[in-house]
C-alpha cells in the first residue's frame, strides 16, 4: 500500500519554463526578422547602380515594316441578293523581307481575293468567323511569299454590306 497515492497529495505540477521560453524566442524571431525586412537587409531595395540599369532603357523594337494591301470589294450572292465584302488588310514582315513581300503583292491579292470570293455568306456570320478567316488568309500568303517572311496578317476593315 506504499505505493497508492493519498487521497490529499496533489501530484506534481509539470515546469512551465519551456512554454514561456518558447513564447520568448518566438516574439525575438518574429521582430528580428521584421527588422531584417524592413531595414531592406533582406529583400532590400536594389542598389542605385540596379536601378539605373533598369531604368535606362526600353527594349528595343524587332525590325518590323508593315505593307499595305490594296482594297478588295468581294460580290457575294444571298438568295439572289448581291451582297458585297469590302476588305483591307496589312502585313506583317520583317524589314530584311519587306521588298520581297512587296515584290510579290499582285499574287497575294489574287490568292486572297480568289479566297474570299469561294466563301459563302453562311460562312462570314459566325462569330469566330473572322479568327477563322483571317488564320486561312495568313496561312495562303505565307504558301506564296514563302516560311519567314510574312509573320501576321493585320485585318484593318472587314465591312459586308
Amino acid at each position: 500500500m506504499a505505493d497508492e497515492e493519498k487521497p490529499d497529495e496533489e501530484p506534481k505540477k509539470k515546469s512551465k519554463l519551456p512554454l514561456i521560453l518558447g513564447v520568448v524566442l518566438a516574439l525575438a524571431g518574429g521582430g528580428g526578422g521584421f527588422f531584417a525586412v524592413y531595414s531592406g537587409m533582406i529583400f532590400g531595395a536594389p542598389s542605385q547602380e540596379e536601378a539605373k540599369a533598369q531604368e535606362e532603357k526600353p527594349e528595343d523594337l524587332p525590325d518590323i515594316a508593315f505593307v499595305e494591301i490594296d482594297p478588295l470589294t468581294v460580290s457575294l450572292i444571298d438568295n439572289g441578293r448581291d451582297r458585297h465584302l469590302r476588305f483591307r488588310a496589312h502585313l506583317e514582315t520583317p524589314g530584311e523581307y519587306q521588298a520581297d513581300v512587296e515584290k510579290l503583292l499582285p499574287r497575294i491579292v489574287d490568292v486572297l481575293n480568289s479566297y474570299l470570293r469561294a466563301l459563302e455568306l453562311k460562312d462570314l456570320k459566325s462569330p469566330s468567323a473572322l479568327v477563322r478567316l483571317r488564320a486561312q488568309m495568313l496561312r495562303r500568303v505565307q504558301l506564296v511569299v514563302g516560311e519567314g517572311r510574312v509573320r501576321d496578317l493585320l485585318i484593318m476593315e472587314f465591312v459586308l454590306n
